[in-house]
């Protein structure tokens, strides 16, 4: 089982093999944590995301799965992009967003990445109630099996780390 660290901050400053995007499904950049990443990871992620979308993802990427580009000018080497359910919109379905936290573990075995920095998925735009996002995060993480030696949760604010901490007891 992989190591839990949580970190408050900002996760275009992470510096591991990995960083997780809770992007949209049109993978061509957004609001949050998805416009930060395009922001500071540069056009590189963007024309590589661009490229996925002319080939695997014309529709885009589905909600749960998750797929990985260059990290660009993040301190990272890959960005795994995955699709958080709208909580409204998924009734509230813990499965789908778990699979993002499994698929996106998948992704980081696939490419040999040691140390992944997760968002709290789903956590923000997308509605879900933190202490649930937390759990169903927490839990799935802890119940995967992977490669992967360290999983950062790189929480937004004091609120989504005390969220994280509950759950890690």
């Amino acid at each position: 089982m992989a190591r839990i660290t949580l970190v408050r901050g900002d996760i275009t400053q992470q510096s591991v093999d990995a960083v997780v995007n809770a992007a949209n499904s049109s993978l061509l950049g957004g609001g949050g944590v998805d416009g930060a990443i395009h922001r500071r990871g540069g056009p590189q992620i963007l024309e590589e995301c661009r490229a996925l979308r002319a080939s695997r993802y014309g529709r885009g990427l589905p909600t749960g799965q998750a797929v990985a580009t260059t990290a660009g000018r993040l301190p990272a080497r890959w960005v795994i992009h995955t699709v958080g359910p709208v909580y409204q919109a998924s009734a509230a379905d813990p499965s789908l967003l778990a699979s993002c936290y499994a698929e996106s573990l998948r992704v980081a075995d696939d490419l040999g990445a040691r140390t992944v920095a997760f968002p709290a998925i789903s956590a923000g735009a997308y509605g879900w109630p933190l202490d649930g996002a937390a759990r169903v995060a927490v839990e799935a993480v802890c119940g995967a099996v992977t490669a992967v030696e360290e999983v950062r949760f790189v929480l937004f604010d004091e609120r989504a780390y005390e969220a994280f901490a509950a759950q890690l007891g």
